[in-house]
């Protein structure tokens, strides 16, 4: 393999172990910080030695053992260890010598609790949302300061300060290297499903720029959440967010036409939907659904995602219950958000004077005030009733009120449309 070949088998290989790696050293020197350092290292001497050697049968055990020793010399440099770090250093240089091979033997015995660690920690509550999901795609997604800024339009610069103070506050709250246990638990969990759900959705409708849609961090996001359902099995909800990821993105390829341009979901050739992510996404219902617990948030939006999945063509949608749902999910958590999507399902189900009954309790919402999907529907309702010069107004404001240019344009398409029929 040419060294161009084997730059880029590193990378890939980087972008698969690098979680692992930093897991496993974080679980030595309870620092993400200090860890992520660590594997830092280890991929520079990849990048200098595999060129060389050729990549090892074993890379991320390689990666591994070569941060691990870093961490190692680490430990013995320091000039004022605590008890416990003087312990673990003299017993970790009794096995210096044999340490890749022990990596090889006891990684997949470890490396499930201390990926579920990193992941708890990554998502910290004592961070902020914009912290946690920084870090989070560096950790666990491994993708680079820059490609981190580049997904979210965001200067480089101001990614990479995110990530130092989330892994100084980190280290200053002294947050435990540890899988919380019992109410704080289910605390925890929520904070987690959240960054990986936030992650997947910028990448479904992405807030701002040119695209409407940015795979990659979608699939990100679905990696994540796979690993953690893997992690943490007996938890209906983590199974809940990787349904509603899996079903919601076997629809990419027909949510745009060849020049970038969205397509609303019932006017899509379904044909082009993914039956094989359709098919894990309602299989992971099912395992969520057999845990027996009462049906959670995301639980709850995968078997709505579901019903649109099932419908062979658009008419065939079982709006009802899809409104019933909203109606549930409304209750276990209350948003008007949600309350907004219960009114375009009624508005299907029932017609659109219904769906704008629930629309008018909602204009007072300050939640909803800047929320540019508010008058989008609205507008899809007027248009609906034969109110033309309203509808036109109402896509007019949504447009005003979206960042995303694709959006901005299909919204002034309508207005536009609207216009010339209302004469």
């Amino acid at each position: 393999m040419n060294n161009t070949g084997t730059q880029g088998a590193i990378g890939a290989v980087w972008r698969i172990e690098s979680a692992r790696v930093i897991a496993a050293v974080a679980r030595m020197v309870r620092d993400v910080g200090l860890a992520e350092d660590f594997a830092q290292d280890a991929l520079v001497a990849a990048m200098e030695q595999w060129p060389a050697s050729g990549v090892p049968d074993n890379p991320g055990a390689w990666l591994t053992a070569t941060a691990k020793r870093r961490a190692i010399d680490h430990i013995r440099r320091a000039k004022n260890l605590d008890g416990k770090y003087a312990v673990l250093a003299r017993d970790l240089q009794e096995h210096d010598e044999g340490l890749e091979t022990d990596v090889v033997e006891r990684l997949d015995d470890q490396i499930g609790d201390d990926l579920l660690r990193l992941v708890f920690v990554s998502c910290h509550p004592v961070l902020s949302t914009e912290s946690r999901v920084a870090l989070t795609l560096r950790l666990l997604g491994g993708l680079s300061t820059e490609e981190i800024a580049r997904a979210f339009l965001t200067p480089t610069k101001t990614i990479a300060q995110r990530i130092v103070r989330a892994k100084r506050t980190l280290s200053d709250a002294g947050v435990p290297f540890e899988v919380p246990v019992g109410a704080e638990l289910a605390d925890r969990l929520g904070s987690v499903l959240e960054v990986v759900y936030l992650i997947f959705n910028e990448g479904y409708s992405a807030s701002a720029g040119e695209d409407l849609i940015r795979p990659g961090l979608c699939e990100d996001a679905m990696r994540l959440g796979r690993i953690l359902a893997e992690l943490a099995p007996k938890q209906p909800e983590v199974h809940g967010l990787v349904a509603l990821m899996e079903i919601q993105a076997s629809r990419f390829g027909a949510r745009t036409d060849s020049e970038g341009t969205p397509i609303l979901l019932l006017d899509q050739d379904r044909g082009r939907w993914d039956r094989l992510l359709i098919g894990r996404g309602l299989a992971a219902i099912d395992r969520a659904l057999t845990l027996g617990a009462e049906p959670g948030p995301y639980v709850l939006q995968a078997q709505i995602a579901a019903c649109h999945a099932r419908a062979p063509i658009g008419k065939d949608t079982d709006w009802a219950e899809i409104a019933r749902l909203y109606g549930v999910l409304g209750r276990v958590v209350p948003s008007p958000v949600i309350e907004l999507n219960r009114a375009v399902a009624v508005a299907m189900a029932d017609g659109p004077e219904a769906g704008m009954t629930i629309i008018d309790t909602l204009e007072s919402e300050p939640a909803l005030r800047a929320y540019h999907l508010l008058p989008a529907v609205r507008g899809d309702f007027l248009e609906r009733l034969g109110r033309y010069a309203e509808a036109s107004a109402q896509f007019q404001l949504a447009a005003s009120l979206t960042d995303n240019a694709r959006e901005r344009d299909l919204l002034l398409e309508r207005a536009r449309q609207c216009t010339v029929r209302a004469g």
